[in-house]
């Protein structure tokens, strides 16, 4: 009988809660460490459909990237989004766990499974701010060629999936060497930037951000806060498959889409 700690064993050792930013709010937000666990769904966000899925297909867990519970709570009401999903949650008796920063962090986590996805080298990544892979919010690595920095923003979209992506120029220079942080990574343009790369990729950049960037003759590709964190669903979700083979089943999400959409003329 597999319980909710076993799970949360295999992810201590996937993204070690250590690693974690103290602002965040990481682990086993709701349910009990001695809950079965017959079926998990793998997601980013713990919105109301997945939840609604999780009641209708019968999955005891919720493993997510974003906690469910992010700021101290002051009231539990259900007729607000926030006490309603919860309250859905403790009715149907399905436990949640989030790997959040600390998932960003772990080697061969969000920014790692970024990273590959986009076409760096895996020998030629390393961290952007910290002297382990371990330890690091974001990545740094090499392309298998030079190409046009446009070109680039292009290959990040497609191989991300994203519906658009926003560029930023930083001159006329070509792309090899890239910085990435996955989520919401703009505070660390300038360090990718003294660090000699020529682009770098994130979500939810700012206008100011990109001013800074431009400033600093370094390219940036904001492929949006979602698309750059979805890939490592179905990471998470083929690693918990391999530790409970055969004892528990995972499914990884791949309904949900970013929030938001680009409007256009038909």
């Amino acid at each position: 009988m597999v319980k909710c700690r076993d799970v949360m064993e295999v992810m201590e050792r996937m993204a070690p809660k250590r690693l974690a930013e103290a602002w965040d709010n990481p682990g086993l937000l709701v349910g009990s460490p001695e809950d079965e666990v017959r079926r998990i769904f793998v997601c980013l966000d713990v919105r109301e459909q997945m939840v609604e899925r999780a009641q209708r297909e019968g999955f005891q867990m919720i493993v997510a990237h974003h906690p469910v519970i992010f700021r101290g709570l002051k009231k539990l009401r259900t007729d607000l989004p926030d006490g309603r999903l919860l309250g859905a949650l403790l009715r149907a008796n399905i436990a949640v766990f989030a790997a959040h920063t600390n998932l960003d962090c772990a080697e061969g986590g969000v920014n790692d499974v970024l990273a590959a996805r986009i076409g760096l080298v895996p020998e030629t990544v390393a961290p952007l701010g910290a002297e382990t892979l371990s330890e690091s919010l974001g990545r740094v690595g090499k392309l298998s060629r030079s190409m046009d920095a446009r070109e680039f923003a292009l290959q990040v979209k497609k191989r991300l999936g994203a519906a658009t992506v926003r560029f930023v120029s930083g001159g006329n220079h070509p792309v090899e060497k890239i910085g990435l942080c996955s989520g919401s990574g703009a505070e660390f343009i300038e360090r990718a930037a003294f660090l000699g790369c020529d682009a770098f990729v994130t979500g939810d950049v700012r206008y100011h951000d990109a001013q800074r960037a431009a400033a600093l003759g370094i390219h940036v590709i904001d492929a949006g806060h979602f698309a750059t964190e979805q890939p490592v669903v179905e990471i998470v979700a083929m690693r918990l498959t391999e530790e409970f083979s055969g004892k528990v089943e995972i499914v990884a999400d791949d309904t949900a889409r970013d929030f938001f959409e680009t409007v256009s003329e038909a």
